[in-house]
């Protein structure tokens, strides 16, 4: 695990070589949401092959770019496009890019994804603040050799998401008229959509939403003490009462036309950072 220790700080130096922008906020994007910033100023923008020891995106709807800039007067970087365990990647590599961020300078990180509706409340293209989530991951990216310099041995849970920045994010979806719901997003591996079973299962258990990104980050993020926000779009509905089939064209489309109400709650959040 040293080994992942030098291979950050040798992503970072590359970085700096390549940037004089010093992010206060880090931004990951979604499937289909790669758009929201387009009011961002980019400065530098490096595709992640360029940068040591990066993974490459492989999935439709993530461009691959690490976007450096200032939106709304806010030095930024900007993840356009994640990476997944399902893509065969270890969870060490999946997490890499937000303890670069963190080690950039970054002490605050915006997620955001693409996600299934467990709750029946919550309709298809209606966005929902995440205020916690439930990891059903095969695996945990902070297994292993704990390394101090990044993290605690053993980091307490109880706030992973910031709840000024939820109540903050709420406030403006209200303001604006958007419709913006409160729930539990829960974490599974993919990359296959959940059967019916599944998604009765995960709402038995206090889910909302479901989705195969997101927790990894968060947790990485939560043990480098960083503050965390998660928005995330509903894509279906998985009603195992009505059991209907979904594509992953159909949720790039769906995330594509949530686009604008997302950046409305992002921009404004940013502002009041």
């Amino acid at each position: 695990m040293n080994n992942l220790f030098t291979q950050l700080q040798e992503a970072v130096a590359y970085i700096q070589q390549n940037t004089e922008i010093k992010p206060v906020c880090g931004l990951v994007l979604g499937s289909g949401l790669g758009n929201i910033i387009d009011e961002m100023e980019i400065s530098e923008a490096l595709s992640y092959s360029e940068i040591p020891h990066f993974p490459v995106s492989t999935v439709k709807g993530h461009s691959g770019k690490l976007l450096f800039g200032e939106w709304h007067g806010l030095p930024m970087v900007v993840m356009q496009g994640r990476f997944h365990y399902y893509e065969g990647y270890t969870l060490e590599q999946v997490t890499f890019p937000i303890r670069v961020i963190k080690l950039l300078g970054a002490d605050i990180l915006l997620l955001t994804n693409a996600s299934g509706g467990l709750n029946p409340e919550i309709k298809t293209g209606e966005l929902m603040v995440v205020t916690d989530h439930i990891n059903l991951n095969s695996n945990n990216p902070l297994r292993g050799i704990n390394i101090d310099e990044l993290g605690p041995r053993f980091p307490d849970q109880h706030a992973v998401y910031d709840k000024v920045l939820q109540d903050k994010a709420i406030e403006i979806a209200v303001s604006n008229k958007i419709i913006c719901h409160a729930g539990i997003y829960v974490g599974v591996t993919g990359p296959t959509f959940e059967s019916p079973a599944e998604y009765r299962y995960m709402r038995i258990i206090g889910g909302d939403a479901v989705g195969m990104s997101t927790v990894p980050e968060a947790i990485v993020a939560n043990h480098a003490n960083m503050r965390v926000f998660c928005l995330s779009v509903i894509c279906d509905e998985g009603n195992p009462a009505m059991p209907t089939s979904v594509t992953h064209d159909e949720v790039i489309t769906i995330a594509k036309r949530a686009e604008g109400k997302m950046a409305v709650i992002l921009k404004n959040l940013i502002q009041s950072i």
